[in-house]
């Protein structure tokens, strides 16, 4: 499975982005998937998170803000990012949990 983030960019503090992951391969729906961040300096964390089965997962830090969703017939993870914060700035990859399968990453960068 390969995995191709994008959507990231500069965006004002309170603004809007939409990051996107595309899979290749048939399989995507079997898997669990997940959008972690990681700042300079600072340990990677799970953001949010979605099960093949429609569970969902977020962080404290993203919650009521970030909506994670999955497009199985597109093979694609959704992150819709909403009231950004200066601390969300961070690169972000999507990875499919618990497997090798990890994407190269999109800048996130929130200006105050």
């Amino acid at each position: 499975v390969q995995l191709v983030e994008s959507g990231g960019g500069l965006v004002q503090a309170g603004g809007s982005l939409r990051l996107s992951c595309a899979a290749s391969g048939s399989r995507f729906s079997i898997y669990d998937m997940g959008w972690y961040r990681q700042a300079p300096g600072k340990e990677r964390e799970l953001v949010a998170a979605i099960g093949s089965g429609g569970s969902i997962y977020y962080a404290d830090s993203v919650k009521g803000r970030f909506t994670i969703s999955r497009d199985n017939p597109k093979n694609t993870l959704l992150l819709q990012m909403n009231s950004l914060k200066p601390e969300d700035t961070a690169m972000y990859r999507c990875a499919a949990r618990g497997t090798m399968y990890w994407g190269q990453g999109t800048q996130v960068t929130v200006s105050s």
